[in-house]
């Protein structure tokens, strides 16, 4: 009787020790310290959250190699900064390296240190996709609604720079088309109309030939109409005559054409000629761009984006190169990024690859889209090109490219050191060294 009136008790209290602990109030959590506020208000304590928020999502960091110079890397900086802003998936950091860029490109991608993306220019991009170290990104276009994915945007023939077989590697940014400098002033002392579109290569040469005089009075030339140090390309000659150096195809040289040899010839009458253009030696002593600059040469050939136009104390014009036998063909020097393919994060490096081409399109001229090559576009994205966008413009649609191959830089090496540079020092004539040249030209071709 003992044992249950005990367990009795003992379930009793049990009991009510769990209706006490039901009805008491609940305890509030201690406030944290706080500093005191104005005013000698008390300060309530708040409730305090159980867990710490989660940390937002790092971004990705896309590295972006250029041969970008100090001032060209700062308004770059400037691009990728907005583009870092307006993301939250992944960061573009820019790692210049102006100096022996393409050594350092190929040995980053030989030793797997790449950075995601890549300025090439036009010569590089078959070469390095055929050796399987760009991405292939022809597929993300296909799906991509963005103004820079838009491949029929482009001008055919800039784009092709940027592709290997049929797919493509990269997006260009710039499509840079040779037009004609001319010192006003040193056509109204010789009496001479402005160049136009109406120039052929006969108008030009004339012209050049009436520029080039001696102004000192020393019995040496010292001002003279036209300069050349195989610039332009003599391949822009060759395309006006109606001929190639690589047929579209990529399956033939054909130098020895009778197209190619006539500019070949006209090419040769001019350079380091002092009836039309200075001596080699003289070029070398005083400068390439710098003679013009200086006032003694008054026709100069440059890409669109060159300031020739606005050097102080000189009054410039721009007109379209003159026409040969077969067209107004003017060179587009053309770069384009393109993406390692050793890059661990592709579709981010492609997000980038095509926010970057947006960018630069709004920076640099020309742009190599049709919706953007127009002089009012020209003058928007450069304003101190303003005045010659017009004429900049004439010359976009007759812009082309080189046609690459994977070996280019090796047929380069044959073409400039064996066949133009016996050409240049007059040491054989076109006609003379080309068939020749084409065996070996053809020798690298695919």
């Amino acid at each position: 009787m003992r044992k249950r009136n005990l367990f009795f008790v003992l379930t009793a209290l049990t009991i009510l020790g769990v209706l006490l602990a039901a009805c008491a109030p609940a305890q509030t959590p201690a406030a944290p310290t706080q500093p005191p506020q104005t005013g000698g208000q008390a300060t309530q304590a708040q409730p305090q959250p159980t867990q710490p928020p989660a940390k937002p999502a790092e971004k990705v960091t896309i590295r972006l190699t250029t041969w970008a110079g100090a001032g060209e890397a700062a308004e770059l900086q400037q691009i990728l900064d907005r583009i870092n802003a307006e993301n939250t998936e992944f960061q573009i950091v820019h790692e210049p390296a102006p100096d022996d860029y393409y050594t350092k490109v190929q040995t980053t991608l030989a030793g797997g240190t790449a950075a995601d993306l890549i300025w090439l220019s036009q010569e590089w991009i078959a070469n390095l996709a055929s050796k399987g170290a760009l991405l292939d990104i022809t597929d993300y276009l296909k799906n991509d609604s963005s103004p820079a994915a838009q491949l029929d945007d482009y001008f055919p023939d800039v784009l092709k720079t940027a592709a290997y077989q049929g797919r493509y590697y990269g997006l260009p940014w710039i499509a840079q088309p040779v037009v004609l400098y001319y010192n006003k002033a040193l056509f109204d002392a010789a009496g001479l109309a402005y160049p136009d579109e109406t120039w052929t290569w006969d108008t030009f040469k004339e012209a050049a030939k009436t520029l080039t005089k001696d102004v000192n009075g020393d019995g040496r030339n010292d001002q003279w109409g036209f300069t050349l140090n195989g610039w332009p390309p003599p391949q822009m000659f060759i395309w006006q005559a109606g001929g190639e150096v690589i047929s579209d195809d990529l399956k033939s040289c054909p130098v020895d054409s009778p197209e190619a040899i006539k500019a070949l010839d006209f090419y040769q009458e001019m350079i380091y000629s002092d009836v039309y253009a200075p001596p080699q030696a003289t070029i070398q002593e005083q400068g390439f761009g710098e003679m013009f600059k200086a006032g003694k040469i008054a026709m100069f050939m440059g890409g669109a984006a060159d300031d020739l136009d606005r050097v102080e104390g000189l009054n410039v014009g721009v007109s379209p190169v003159p026409a040969g036998p077969a067209g107004r063909a003017t060179f587009a020097w053309t770069a384009s990024t393109v993406i390692a393919a050793q890059t661990k994060n592709p579709e981010l490096a492609y997000k980038a690859l095509v926010q970057l081409t947006e960018g630069i399109h709004g920076w640099k001229i020309v742009p190599p889209r049709k919706s953007l090559a127009t002089a009012e576009a020209i003058s928007r994205i450069e304003p101190r090109k303003a005045a010659s966008a017009e004429q900049i413009a004439k010359a976009v649609p007759d812009m082309r490219s080189f046609n690459i191959i994977p070996r280019h830089q090796e047929w380069d090496s044959i073409f400039w050191g064996e066949f133009m540079d016996p050409l240049f020092q007059k040491k054989a004539t076109p006609a003379e060294l080309a068939p020749e040249i084409r065996k070996k030209l053809e020798s690298v071709l695919p």
